[in-house]
């Protein structure tokens, strides 16, 4: 059962009923569930279906090829040698499903994880544009979909392709993870009974990643489950770091390498702390890392507010990435029950604390729904800054076209959050240091984004905009 994801289901029944033929790509972090929204919308009208082996040779390929071809009709048609034989022998199997009576139906293809399958020196992409160029693309009931976890190859290779393949794409879709929203609608789904708070919590460890919600088990608790799925010692998530970046990225040590540099620095990394915590050339090699990186959703390139480009931060966003690097020393002990017992201690409070922050930070177009700022052009920024010899930090700024500035400061707590005299003289102070010293002429404003909102008293009266967890469950 599909949950969430409106937006490409329609595009994508859009493309199955038009009178064209559609070439489309669909990318997204691995295990995002690519391949399983392309096969619970079309899978009963595959004509052809294959996968790409990791690290297969070109030979194996096309053995996977070849096989594929024999279950979907195609026994009596001679294995292919190369890639060349492979797309003629394709488009003999479409020929013939057309002889079949099934003619005025779109014929969907699916090449599923095709980075893997364009080996090198292969031929693969080359055959691949003579077969979408010369035949299939007139013919108008062809569906061809390819589809991968490294979203940066398909951009490089497909998308921004300069040869046979440029601007040969009909569609391009991102799979991104699930909202808290779509989180709760497959909590639900599955049975799991979890309150949104928890969901909350979940998210911080596993974010909208559906592959990981899956493994959650309805008879334990939330706890439960986190040391069963990662801190046992058969836990299925022990080694999925490693695997994640491995399955993506040659070289994928220098990926890793980045990552938890950057996983260092709450606030984001410039671009010199990360040459000096990995010691990777400050030249095209890391522009690659960075670029890959950004593309699969890992990270996320923004400026300090008042800063130039040059000046970018990056900021770790994949939140089982943040989670595995925290916390991965913790597992030397294959402990059953780490979580279950560190979630009474003070340091689960921090941690939650820093990661509400994270959630927050994906979740923009429900915090601006709530602002009733929705329609509004906004950019998003973080801020560092000092007034009377006092360092401030504002997390998240949104700068709107309406000459005003929401200054947000995000608390989790399990329960109403009380702001008291000294915190309101703090934030004060930040808000007169953010005003001073971007010299900025548009109205400022604090907006509390909590868990369970604000405990009514004097101080509160003073906040003008408030942002609760439920409004970010917002769809």
């Amino acid at each position: 059962m599909l949950i969430g994801r409106q937006k490409e289901i329609n595009t994508l029944k859009h493309c199955y009923e038009s009178d064209k033929s559609e070439f489309i790509a669909v990318y997204g972090r691995r295990r995002v569930g690519k391949t399983y929204l392309i096969k619970e919308l079309f899978e009963e009208k595959f004509v052809f279906f294959s996968t790409g082996i990791l690290h297969g040779d070109k030979n194996a390929q096309l053995n996977a090829w070849n096989a594929q071809m024999t279950r979907y009709g195609g026994a009596a048609i001679a294995a292919a040698g190369n890639w060349f034989e492979a797309f003629e022998n394709l488009r003999t199997l479409i020929e013939r499903a057309s002889l079949n009576g099934t003619s005025a139906e779109k014929k969907v293809i699916f090449l599923d994880e095709i980075p893997w399958i364009a080996t090198m020196h292969s031929g693969f992409l080359k055959w691949l544009d003579y077969f979408w160029n010369s035949w299939a693309s007139s013919r108008g009931d062809i569906m061809l979909i390819i589809c991968g976890s490294a979203a940066s190859w398909i951009i490089d290779n497909v998308v921004n392709d300069r040869g046979g393949l440029h601007n040969r794409l009909t569609r391009q879709i991102l799979v991104a993870p699930f909202n808290l929203s779509e989180c709760e609608l497959f909590f639900k789904s599955h049975n799991i009974p979890l309150t949104r708070y928890q969901i909350a919590e979940a998210y911080m460890i596993f974010g909208g990643i559906p592959y990981y919600l899956s493994l959650m088990d309805p008879k334990y608790s939330l706890y439960q489950n986190v040391d069963k799925m990662y801190f046992a010692q058969d836990a299925e998530l022990q080694n999925e770091f490693d695997n994640l970046y491995r399955s993506l990225y040659k070289n994928s040590g220098n990926y890793t390498r980045v990552v938890e540099s950057i996983a260092g620095k709450g606030i984001g990394s410039t671009r010199a702390d990360i040459v000096a915590d990995t010691k990777i050339d400050d030249g095209g090699s890391l522009t690659k890392i960075l670029r890959d990186l950004s593309i699969s959703g890992f990270i996320r390139e923004y400026k300090a507010y008042g800063k130039k480009k040059r000046d970018s931060l990056y900021q770790l966003v994949d939140f089982f990435s943040l989670f595995d690097i925290r916390f991965r020393g913790r597992r030397a002990e294959f402990s059953d029950d780490y979580w279950l017992r560190f979630s009474s201690t003070s340091a689960h409070s921090v941690w939650r604390g820093f990661a509400y922050e994270k959630l927050c930070l994906l979740h923009i177009p429900q915090i601006r729904q709530k602002l009733g700022i929705a329609g509004v052009l906004t950019s998003v920024f973080s801020w560092r800054g000092g007034y009377e010899d006092d360092g401030a930090q504002i997390d998240l700024v949104i700068d709107r076209n309406d000459n005003v500035i929401n200054l947000c400061e995000i608390k989790f707590a399990s329960g109403e959050y009380t702001i008291d005299k000294n915190y309101h003289e703090s934030l004060r102070r930040k808000k007169s240091a953010f005003i001073y010293s971007t010299n900025t002429r548009k109205a400022a404003l604090i907006t509390m984004i909590t868990t369970f909102g604000l405990t009514r008293n004097m101080y509160s009266a003073e906040i003008v905009s408030e942002v609760t967890l439920d409004d970010m469950f917002a769809i």
